[in-house]
């Protein structure tokens, strides 16, 4: 059995994937799970001779899961296909795998907006800077939710890896608030699902202690405005999403029963 498969989810990413998968080159195979793609992703894939899986899937657990399925590796690394495992990084892994100790490890995850490192200011909702990336194939689970899933591990976790990886995360302001509005779309799409309760008041006054942890614990005030619109996106988020809950409620209720 080989030592690592590279395992990549794309959606219509031909603009980004050749990037990404270039600097993939290093593992044993490359696994992409084309989730209804109808542009030249696949294509793309297929000049670096990647494992393709193609079907849709609405859960990003599911497709996850199948993706992990497909790796025949030992070690697998989870890759987003806006993100770049650089030199270093990739040199850090294959040293971790071959040590083949421990169960998983963490690798710190650089945000990157407009050719930009912004390092201060993030909170998981809008952005994680920390993601158990690289495991053991049978370690990790992905839960059900539509964003930002839950995540379970089992055995026993590795230190930190020094290199982060590079999130393209957006490339101007207008991108990094099309984000925000899918994934608070998503996490509301979630909330109805579980019928959850949470009251309007109670989501507004986190906002508040949200912006000053983002802006001022977190020190987002390091990045200029930057770092006070990705704060003020983390604080609203909660909410907006609360509220986008709210809707889709309103209109399930407006909806005429079946007879």
């Amino acid at each position: 059995m080989s030592n690592l498969s590279a395992l990549v989810v794309a959606h219509n990413e031909e603009a980004i994937l050749d990037d990404c998968l270039t600097r993939l080159s290093f593992a044993d195979e490359i696994v992409l799970v084309a989730d209804r793609c109808t542009d030249e992703t696949v294509v793309i894939a297929k000049r670096h001779n990647a494992k393709i899986i193609e079907g849709a899937w609405e859960i990003e657990g599911v497709r996850r899961s199948v993706g992990i399925e497909a790796c025949s590796c030992l070690w697998i690394l989870e890759v987003d296909a806006d993100e770049w495992i650089e030199t270093d990084l990739a040199e850090e892994i294959t040293i971790t795998v071959e040590k083949n100790q421990n169960d998983f490890f963490f690798t710190p995850i650089h945000n990157y907006v407009y050719g930009r490192y912004v390092r201060h200011g993030w909170m998981a909702a809008l952005a994680p800077d920390l993601r158990g990336s690289l495991f053991r194939k049978g370690t990790k689970t992905w839960g059900m939710e539509r964003v930002h899933p839950n995540i379970s591990f089992l055995g026993t976790r590795g230190a930190d890896l020094i290199g982060g990886v590079r999130h393209n995360f957006a490339k101007d302001i207008s991108t990094l608030m099309q984000r925000f509005n899918r994934n608070t779309s998503l996490g509301a799409e979630d909330m109805a699902s579980r019928e959850d309760d949470r009251r309007t008041k109670t989501m507004a006054r986190k906002v508040l202690s949200r912006f000053w942890k983002c802006y001022v614990t977190r020190k987002g005030y390091k990045e200029g405005a930057l770092g006070f619109i990705i704060s003020f996106l983390s604080a609203l988020y909660p909410l907006v999403a609360h509220l986008k809950t709210r809707e889709i409620n309103a209109r399930a209720e407006m909806m005429p029963t079946p007879e």
